[in-house]
């Protein structure tokens, strides 16, 4: 192999592992928990990277100032893949005296996946995203997604 083939390559592949850990930087959103004022939703985990089988406890914070409204009682929390294929959503119920669920300010609300997808099989290993979706007084959608790992 000649010298400017060699250098081409190595050039190709420093790129590609630039654009990668950029990427890869965007989507492994490490800041999970601000407050700030107006209207804000944080989705926390107690770590970012989980052993296969190892249960995944969520938080989903109201981290603003006023309160926010779900249409149910997943409170918007949906697990996708990175492709946004849906993995697992908490089964809802509706409550009779209720007709909307509400976090306040500084309020959470606890789930727990045991990375036991919706059509019953076990998660693989893989990036997932942890999504959750609300609406605050003046019906604006509020979101925030997490990005976690589960190992072998």
């Amino acid at each position: 192999m000649s010298s400017k083939t060699l250098i081409i390559f190595t050039a190709v592949g420093l790129i590609a592992g630039l654009v990668f850990g950029l990427y890869l930087i965007d989507v492994k959103n490490t800041s999970q928990l601000e407050f700030v004022e107006g209207s804000s939703i944080s989705i926390v985990t107690e770590k970012f990277d989980f052993k296969k089988g190892e249960e995944i406890k969520i938080s989903i914070i109201n981290s603003g100032t006023v309160p926010l409204t779900f249409s149910d009682s997943s409170y918007g929390l949906r697990i996708t893949g990175l492709s946004g294929m849906l993995m697992f959503t908490p089964k809802t119920f509706q409550d009779a005296n209720l007709e909307s669920y509400s976090l306040g300010p500084k309020e959470k609300i606890e789930f727990v996946w045991d990375q036991i997808k919706n059509d019953g099989d076990v998660a693989l290993e893989g990036l997932y995203k942890i999504h959750s979706k609300g609406f605050d007084p003046e019906d604006k959608k509020v979101e925030k997604f997490t990005t976690i790992t589960i190992w072998k």
